[in-house]
């Protein structure tokens, strides 16, 4: 049995909110140093008439964009707390949550926001692109000089701590809202997170996977990088999945284990697709389909099919013919 850890209660002008814990585990950061100074950057405050920034991180899934932000709240020794903002999130799933409790009464529960608002922490609102406008509309005053939120289940006006801090991580892919213009300026800096180096991508899955032998780690770091220079957005996050499930089906059977090379290439097929297994194969694809291969319309395309022999691009007929 799990024990039940009382939650802290706080009082809002006559309402009683119950708290959300903060988030517990923390990971290493490893290379890119100047991301992080970057982002601790902007919650520096340098006078009374200042206020830190609510800064933008942005990049492809599983780059390590929220645990860029975990590394920052832990460098400056604040509690964290993450919400996972999804397309269906509403404004009070961000601020306040009644909830009916075991008395039959309302309960008014803070989200992770809210307590770090009012605890003096951080928040990570991660994936902030998939949430809808109306949900943003409603944190409009907390990211600019006004700094609180109004919660129109409770009835309450929550002012940020001092101390509070935020970040926004947003995914570069097709599966998100665009985020209105208000919002955006209001979520600055914009800091785009890179793909690692070999040097530090090895470093990352070393030590997420001390277990791993170093010959599919080698193998999994020189897959990465060629991905990587192909522009194709296998990231880190790929590689610990893929190492994972092959150190699994190696150990499944210790008496007959699968060789290496054979339990990596399987873990590859089963964990980024059957194309993974043509790096440059797949990236010629997607360049196709987006339409690098097509040469670009010409004014006449709209009026002449091409093999129109008065279309203009084909120019005259007789050209480079002697003349009899």
């Amino acid at each position: 049995m799990h024990k039940s850890r009382d939650r802290e209660r706080v009082e809002i002008q006559g309402v009683s909110l119950q708290l959300g814990q903060a988030h517990s585990s923390s990971d290493q950061w490893i290379g890119q140093d100047e991301i992080l100074r970057q982002v601790l950057a902007c919650w520096i405050v340098v006078d009374e008439a200042d206020l830190a920034l609510t800064p933008r991180l942005v990049g492809p899934p599983g780059i390590g964009k929220t645990a860029l932000a975990m590394a920052a709240a832990e460098y400056r020794e604040q509690d964290l707390y993450i919400y996972q903002c999804t397309a269906d999130t509403r404004p009070e799933d961000l601020l306040v949550t009644p909830v009916l409790s075991e008395n039959g009464r309302i309960a008014y529960h803070a989200s992770p926001l809210v307590s770090a608002m009012i605890k003096g922490g951080v928040c990570i609102l991660d994936e902030g692109n998939r949430m809808n406008e109306k949900s943003w509309a409603s944190l409009a005053p907390l990211l600019d000089h006004r700094r609180y939120v109004e919660s129109i289940v409770a009835g309450i006006t929550i002012e940020a701590h001092p101390d509070f801090r935020c970040a926004v991580t947003m995914n570069q892919d097709e599966s998100t809202f665009e985020v209105p213009d208000y919002i955006l300026s209001r979520l600055q800096p914009t800091l785009n997170l890179q793909f690692p180096n070999r040097e530090d991508e090895l470093a990352i899955l070393e030590y997420h996977l001390p277990f791993c032998s170093q010959e599919m780690l080698a193998m999994t770091v020189e897959f990465l990088q060629r991905s990587h220079g192909l522009n194709l957005d296998f990231s880190p996050r790929d590689g610990i999945n893929l190492l994972r499930y092959a150190t699994k089906r190696i150990q499944q059977n210790p008496e007959h284990p699968l060789a290496l090379d054979v339990a990596w290439q399987e873990a590859l097929e089963h964990c980024l697709g059957e194309e993974a297994l043509d790096l440059e194969g797949l990236a010629e694809a997607r360049h196709r389909t987006l339409g690098g291969q097509t040469s670009p319309l010409g004014f006449g395309d709209f009026f002449f099919s091409p093999e129109d022999p008065l279309h203009p691009d084909l120019g005259d007929p007789d050209d480079g013919e002697e003349d009899e």
